[in-house]
């Protein structure tokens, strides 16, 4: 979603304190005439009959959407709320303005058990609804909008400044009884066109800039398979699948649609046939167990995540098999009981290539909580020029953003070792609230300890598999 879902820092604020307009007490209003059906819903949440019957069922589902779109609507009351406090304590304590309100997105995101991406969103749309939007903010709490129609409405008026956005706020959705039946399309469709006749200058700079979002994407799918995601420009867009399209209209080889249309997208990308190998770096972590095909357990595939040791076993066959291929093997070191990996200490300030591999290896993805984002910075926890070490200890992989975010003000991150060898993390926000997270355990690590003659015959198949 467009980052300008809201406006900039604290618009629609002065001095730390809202706004209060015509609009806002209007939505205060019909905000008031839903308290009763809200407290009733509360009320009746666990009276539920299972043995109602279907209208009475349908009815029950029906009040839980609205109770779920009122939550949705008193959280956004709360992180706009926490926003203007977080940006007053720090204008009183001195902090330049350009640094007030850095973390705020992703404690509302450890908060709410989601990414950071997503906490950013969810703030963003909190201060657009409560202080540009009461009336879209007034038909999320009578239940007349969900959380994501209400980011539809904020994301299509994003362009505009602050009276269009109100005008479009009160023309779209004063009247709740107008959004009933509409789909998602439909209100995205109408919020463009009220805001395109309300500032078509603005709705036109917006597309002009969008091309310089554009980027390329891949997150796992199910069954191994991967989702690759182009952000284009329409008419690259539409001009990619009409050739791709056409492609498949003349092909006659027994292939689906679908497949002759992905075959021929990887096969314009690399430049070689679908089922041709591509020469590129691959590290995948796998047990000695499943590699020796003695358990059947997950291996991790750098940047990709869980695949079944099946498909690592042929993956690797596939590759020492193939004389064009190389395969090397690499040892790493856990502890069988927890899976913990074990390492090498570093006196250097920034991580050696080795220890940064290794951290790479036991976090996966960012450890911070809820993160799922690749690991792009290996950090100090307890940063460098407070006496934090560059060990395995104190090394953590995050993402770029939270990297950024632990800097700020307020913000403490730990590390240590459980008794067990396991890697954990603590990050404490600003407010007090700390959240824990865990190194995953090494695929392939067992469910109970294993046994002497286990530990004797594995290594003995290992060496001779080696050698």
């Amino acid at each position: 979603m467009d980052d300008r879902v809201a406006t900039t820092d604290v618009a629609g604020i002065t001095d730390g304190t809202a706004r209060v307009t015509d609009h806002q007490l209007s939505a205060a209003r019909n905000l008031s005439e839903s308290t009763s059906s809200i407290e009733y819903m509360f009320e009746e949440l666990f009276t539920f009959d299972l043995d109602a019957e279907e209208s009475a069922l349908v009815e029950a589902i029906s009040s839980l959407e609205r109770l779920k779109a009122a939550a949705a609507a008193r959280q956004a009351r709360l992180a706009a709320a926490l926003d203007t406090a977080r940006r007053s304590a720090e204008a009183a304590a001195g902090v330049p303005s350009a640094r007030r309100g850095r973390g705020v997105a992703a404690e509302v995101a450890l908060a709410r058990r989601d990414s950071p991406a997503r906490g950013g969103r969810h703030l963003g749309l909190a201060k657009a609804l409560v202080h540009e939007m009461p009336h879209t903010l007034a038909a999320l709490e009578l239940g007349a909008l969900s959380e994501w129609r209400a980011t539809i409405v904020a994301r299509e008026s994003a362009c505009l400044d602050i009276e269009d956005r109100r005008r479009l706020d009160t023309e779209l959705c004063a009247d709740t009884s107008r959004l009933d039946g509409l789909g998602d399309a439909a209100l995205a469709a109408a919020a463009k066109s009220i805001a395109y006749r309300l500032d078509p200058h603005a709705v036109v700079d917006r597309a002009a800039r969008a091309p310089e979002d554009r980027t390329v994407t891949i997150r796992p799918a199910p069954d191994t398979m991967t989702y690759v995601t182009a952000l284009l420009p329409v008419a690259q867009g539409v001009s990619i699948y009409a050739a791709l399209k056409r492609e498949a209209d003349v092909c006659c080889d027994g292939r689906s649609r679908g497949q002759v249309m992905a075959d021929t997208l990887v096969e314009r990308v690399t430049g070689r046939p679908a089922d041709q190998a591509v020469p590129i770096a691959v590290n995948m972590v796998i047990s000695d167990q499943a590699l020796l095909g003695v358990e059947n357990t997950a291996a991790v595939i750098a940047g990709y995540g869980s695949v079944p040791s099946a498909i690592a076993q042929d993956l690797i066959s596939q590759a020492v098999a193939d004389q064009r291929s190389q395969a090397t093997l690499r040892r790493l070191y856990a502890t069988p009981a927890t899976g913990t990996l074990v390492a090498m200490e570093s006196r250097a300030r920034t991580f050696p290539k080795g220890l940064a591999d290794f951290i790479g290896v036991r976090d996966q993805r960012c450890r911070t909580p809820y993160c799922d984002a690749p690991i792009r910075h290996r950090d100090h926890a307890t940063p460098h020029r407070k006496g934090g070490k560059t060990s395995r200890v104190n090394g953590l992989g995050l993402c770029e953003r939270c990297n950024y975010t632990k800097e700020a003000h307020g913000w403490l991150v730990s590390t240590d070792t459980a008794e067990n060898g396991t890697h954990t993390a603590e990050f404490t926000t600003p407010t007090g609230a700390c959240h824990h997270s865990t190194a995953p355990p090494m695929p392939g690590t067992p469910a109970r300890p294993m046994t002497e003659v286990e530990l004797w015959l594995n290594g003995t198949l290992l060496r001779r598999f080696a050698a």
